[in-house]
């Protein structure tokens, strides 16, 4: 048996786009039905949404048979946790939080083997390796896995140039609603300011030769994104588009007041 292929960080590394969605619903019957449509990637969230290690597997497991990438996000930067996701098969890392170069390369660390890092060895008890059925594993590994980092503060912004320059980073991942909160424009991720910082911030992550990524769900903001030099950029968040759509459906019919607030739950 052949070691999975990151066919995500091939695409990076070879400059091509890539477009996601967001994965909140913490389930794998609707992260299933989410890869179905054939987007290149789908983020498995650990931080905001209630995920644990046996739910992220589930859909690691149904993602499996499609051709969109799983992406999981841990809820910190725990080389613990971090060990944990790579043993059930996790592939690309996204890490939030990540303000300095040091802090990276920790990250970096974490899913390499000794003597390049500190991860564990115990693959052979995982999906990593699937039971020891492909050889020389730990040897393997770190060719296929993608190290993606969070820039979402000004501190990380400032410090950007030294984080894509850590060996090992794959690619640097901007979260505009966090950066917009460090900025001093809370909840407006698509201000202007937000817009340019990220923008300025990608042609540096590029010129260090990395892919550079950000959660755009609004359709011609994320075009002018990919335009500006991101590479993979997320669409979509799972769990408003179902708000969402479901809202537009109802705000369709001619209905009392009372018995709409009472349906979406401020009754």
């Amino acid at each position: 048996m052949q070691n999975p292929h990151n066919a995500f960080k091939q695409a990076l590394a070879q400059g091509r786009s890539q477009l996601g969605f967001w994965g909140s619903l913490a389930d794998p019957y609707s992260t299933e039905a989410l890869a179905s449509v054939g987007a290149d990637w789908i983020l498995i969230d650990g931080e905001h949404a209630p995920n644990d290690l046996r739910s992220i597997l589930g859909q690691l497991q149904a993602i499996a048979p499609y051709a969109t990438q799983p992406v999981v996000r841990p809820v910190n930067a725990d080389p613990a946790l971090i060990k944990q996701l790579l043993d059930i098969g996790a592939l690309t890392i996204m890490v939030p939080m990540i303000e300095t170069a040091e802090q990276a390369r920790a990250v970096v660390a974490a899913t390499r083997y000794p003597p390049q890092g500190i991860r564990g060895v115990g693959a052979a008890l995982g999906r990593a390796s699937r039971w020891t059925s492909i050889p020389d594993y730990s040897l393997k590994a770190s060719g296929e896995i993608c190290v993606i980092v969070q820039a979402e503060s000004t501190t990380a912004l400032d410090n950007v140039h030294d984080i894509a320059a850590v060996d090992g980073v794959d690619g640097v991942f901007f979260g505009p609603v966090d950066l917009s909160a460090s900025m001093g424009l809370m909840d407006q991720p698509t201000h202007p300011d937000v817009i340019s910082a990220i923008t300025n911030a990608t042609r540096i992550v590029r010129n260090a030769g990395k892919a550079a990524g950000v959660l755009c769900t609004d359709p011609e903001k994320a075009k002018g994104y990919l335009n500006a030099g991101v590479q993979f950029v997320a669409v979509g968040v799972d769990v408003l588009l179902l708000v969402h759509s479901a809202k537009r459906l109802l705000d369709g019919f001619d209905r009392p007041s009372t018995v709409a607030s009472t349906l979406l739950g401020y009754g």
